[in-house]
């Protein structure tokens, strides 16, 4: 979306949907291919513009996507499409109840042969890990992507080892109220760049659905809609060192720092935006710059996204939550008492 393209059309959390992006005039073939990637994703999934547009952000700007929505809102095909979509290794892991930490890092095997322990690296040695329903695994095993998410490493018996690049983690989860479901940690949560939800169709969009299964669609074969590679492990590590170069002045600085201070001194938040938070937002608003095709980031593109980089990242007081009172309406209270920059 190059400079002078107005952002008209808004999804869920605040993040402009596919049609207000697909105005831009890209300027590198990276940027290119990933405005085609929504394209690619659409062909199989119907909707969820926003949540589109927040996972290409995220894939630009190196952080993690924690996905929340009833069952059976596309969630997990998504996933399968992004991964289809690029030239990447994808590893889908369900959280259940009974599953352990090794089963995801990996564990040391005996071998015979050598008659001594060699290691099986588990599912997270892989370029996106699809972390499905991850709330429904005690926190014990969640933790066990702590270390992955925020340094990009596992470590076995004392020994560490690298992860591939890139690494994304893009977990699922439902509902925190539906049954058999476990809260995430704080630290966990700190280390999703986003939390996105996804909405139930439209009735349009409900009816679209249907129409392609009655002609034949086939989610688990997503070559018989003709989903194709549009970018490669390359062009993504390019798009994210061009999104990092990208000029911030001092004003949308100072912006992001009273956004998440306002956070703190909040009277209805119990635990305001951690300075990991404020990193991972000026992190999305270069990426959503970069995407814009834009050398600098303006104050726009922080407003934009920081109720997805922020929501999952605030705890409300007990007696805000009586009042029923929400993440996005303290956060949205703050956006429009935080002076914008001119």
């Amino acid at each position: 979306m190059s400079e002078a393209t107005p952002i008209n059309t808004t999804g869920a959390e605040g993040i402009p949907s596919r049609r207000s992006v697909e105005g831009a005039s890209p300027s590198s073939a990276s940027r290119n291919s990933l405005v085609k990637l929504r394209g690619e994703i659409s062909k199989a999934v119907v909707g969820q513009d926003a949540v589109v547009s927040g996972i290409a952000v995220a894939l630009i700007a190196g952080g993690h996507v924690l996905l929340e929505g009833v069952p059976g809102t596309a969630k997990t095909l998504l996933v399968r499409t992004l991964g289809h979509a690029l030239d990447l290794e994808m590893k889908r892991v369900q959280f259940t109840p009974d599953l352990m930490p090794a089963d995801i890092t990996g564990s040391l095997v005996y071998d015979s042969k050598v008659a001594d322990f060699k290691f099986r690296p588990g599912p997270i040695f892989t370029n996106l890990l699809l972390a499905d329903e991850i709330n429904r695994t005690p926190p014990k095993t969640q933790s066990a992507l702590l270390e992955a998410m925020e340094e990009q490493q596992v470590t076995v018996d004392a020994v560490t080892r690298k992860l591939p690049s890139p690494f994304m983690v893009l977990a699922t989860q439902n509902p925190i109220e539906q049954e058999g479901t476990y809260p995430l940690p704080e630290a966990q949560l700190d280390r999703f760049l986003f939390h996105l939800n996804f909405e139930l169709p439209s009735r349009d969009e409900e009816i679209d659905v249907l129409s392609r299964h009655a002609h034949g669609f086939n989610p688990r074969d997503l070559n018989s809609v003709g989903v194709q590679t549009v970018t490669t492990a390359e062009e993504l590590l390019q798009a994210r060192l061009e999104a990092a170069n990208l000029e911030v002045n001092q004003a949308v600085l100072t912006y992001i720092v009273d956004l998440v201070r306002a956070t703190r001194s909040h009277p209805a938040i119990s635990r305001g935006v951690s300075p990991r938070g404020a990193t991972a937002l000026l992190a999305a608003a270069r990426a959503w710059a970069w995407l814009s095709g834009r050398s600098y980031v303006i104050p726009d593109d922080v407003k934009i996204l920081a109720l997805p980089a922020m929501r999952h990242r605030i705890a409300l007081k007990p007696e805000a939550q009586l009042e029923g009172l929400t993440a996005p309406q303290l956060l949205n209270n703050i956006l429009a008492a935080v002076p914008v920059p001119r």
